[in-house]
């Protein structure tokens, strides 16, 4: 959707990370659970005095990511969730530290927070939480997006949402009430298999479903090196395509194809008059989405 302005809404900077609720009490260790409910503080230790920054017991939704040249990159948060040896993650901790930002309040106090309207719910969020080094409260501003789309735009950052003033926090579903515009769109896509080209690249074949039933949706180029593709090369492969039908040529005749349970990002700059998308760029894989939730809009 087009940037706009309303007196209805507030808008704020889209980051490119990974969602997650922080469960924070004084005192206490943080936990960090990411949207697959997968404890998260393992991986980035280096949050684990955020809790100090708190007032109150409470749940907070946000996003965490790490900086990369003033700006987030989904590719270092992604390798950090990957990593599974304690020295690593430590040593990458101190290189790349990561941040969670904090944009919402579920719970404080022993009080759930759900059905507050957003005001309220950003007004307690800023009396609770205090910025620190490693966690900060989303800013936003109230009727103008497109200043803030501008500003996200000459910046190179994801895009805005806008969110109702009057909204209440809808868990684990879509809302109308909250809005993204993005710089770039991007989309989720099964990996259903692969091609290998010359030049060191590999070309991602893709698909979505469409009801129960997965559909070709064309393809996206990679390099072979790197944690990515070292996954993708090793996942279960398949004797035949997973898909009903996909177009000849392509290189199709070709590809290894691979059990569709895998899920990757994809980065574009708008869909063809053909349904397809236009400079695809990889953006990395996606752990805390299934497959079955990749569905065609």
């Amino acid at each position: 959707m087009a940037p706009f302005d309303d007196p209805k809404y507030m808008y704020e900077l889209k980051w490119d990370g990974e969602r997650c609720v922080a469960y924070l009490e004084p005192g206490k260790l943080p936990e960090l659970r990411n949207k697959r409910n997968v404890r998260m503080l393992n991986k980035v230790p280096e949050l684990e005095e955020i809790s100090r920054q708190v007032k109150k017991r409470c749940i907070l939704d946000g996003e965490l990511f790490i900086l990369k040249d003033g700006r987030p990159d989904f590719s270092l948060i992604q390798r950090r969730s990957l990593m599974s040896d304690r020295f690593k993650i430590e040593l990458d901790a101190k290189r790349n530290p990561a941040t969670f930002l904090a944009f919402d309040i579920l719970y404080c106090d022993y009080k759930d927070t759900l059905l507050q309207p957003l005001t309220e719910r950003k007004d307690l969020l800023s009396k609770v939480v205090s910025d620190g080094p490693r966690m900060a409260i989303s800013r936003y501003t109230e009727g103008c997006g497109t200043n803030l789309f501008d500003f996200a735009l000459k910046r190179k950052l994801e895009g805005i949402v806008a969110k109702k003033k009057d909204s209440i926090y809808i868990q684990d579903k879509s809302t109308s009430d909250w809005i993204k515009m993005k710089v770039m769109q991007d989309d989720d896509f099964v990996i259903c298999g692969y091609i290998l080209k010359s030049n060191h690249m590999t070309s991602i074949i893709l698909g979505q479903y469409r009801g129960n039933t997965l559909i070709y949706k064309g393809h996206v180029t990679m390099g072979v090196s790197g944690q990515a593709f070292d996954i993708i090369s090793r996942h279960s492969t398949l004797t035949t395509a997973p898909f009903i039908a996909y177009p000849a040529g392509h290189g199709n005749d070709r590809a290894i194809w691979l059990s569709p349970d895998l899920v990757c990002i994809v980065k574009f700059m708008h869909h063809t008059k053909s349904g397809g998308m236009r400079q695809p760029v990889f953006k990395g894989l996606r752990f805390d989405k299934t497959a079955a939730e990749c569905v065609e809009k």
